[in-house]
């Protein structure tokens, strides 16, 4: 936890930041979450520095491994496997396989668009890439797949950023028209680390059923 009342809303640059610093996780199938740090939010503009890959994680191929059975709350997979879990949003429930492919050092000048000025000075934002594939029958079109979350080195939280709007660096988590089954899309969530000198080294999945703490994680 970083101290953080979570239940601040707040205004960035005229427009309203829904959980500005507070806790991550927006749609139908939110749910309480046991504990989180906090995430700072903004509406958005493309940012225009480039991302660099960090020694946290190596990508692996997301067709590679992967559970072959019921995957159990705290389950750990490598990055690059394939987690095939229940999955809801809302009304609408499915089966998805996610893959956590690649976790990310991006450069702290990302965040500049933003205008999220002191909130995330010294901060350096992780990119956790991950990729969704329709396990099931069920159309989960316009679904979300988020509760994604960081984690640094000694196993502490990261960050969230939640971002309203546009960042072309992290596209987010949501589900195209006609995703039906067999259907693979990407996905992408922003963890921060507090200094150059830390890194996010694991990312955690805690969507339905899971929770935060004992959901998938990929390291």
């Amino acid at each position: 936890m970083n101290g953080i009342d979570i239940k601040s809303v707040r205004k960035l640059s005229g427009l309203v930041a829904l959980g500005a610093l507070a806790l991550t996780g927006c749609g139908p199938e939110d749910k309480p979450a046991q504990s989180s740090s906090q995430p700072s939010s903004a509406s958005s503009a493309p940012a225009s520095s480039s991302s660099s890959a960090a020694p946290a994680a190596t990508p692996s191929a997301a067709t590679g491994g992967g559970s072959t059975g019921e995957v159990k709350p705290g389950q750990t997979f490598k990055v690059g496997e394939a987690a095939h879990i229940p999955f809801s949003y809302g009304h609408t429930s499915g089966k998805i396989a996610l893959t956590v492919t690649a976790i990310e050092q991006g450069d702290p000048n990302d965040l500049s668009s933003l205008n999220l000025g002191d909130q995330v000075k010294g901060k350096v934002p992780y990119y956790i890439r991950y990729s969704v594939t329709n396990d099931g029958t069920t159309d989960l079109s316009f679904a979300a797949v988020n509760h994604m979350k960081g984690h640094l080195q000694d196993g502490t939280e990261a960050q969230d950023l939640m971002v309203i709007g546009d960042f072309d660096k992290c596209k987010g988590g949501d589900l195209p028209s006609g995703f039906t089954a067999g259907k693979t899309t990407q996905g992408c969530a922003v963890a921060l680390a507090p200094s150059a000198s830390v890194k996010v080294a694991s990312a955690e999945y805690w969507g339905d059923p899971f929770t935060l703490g004992k959901g998938v994680n990929w390291k």
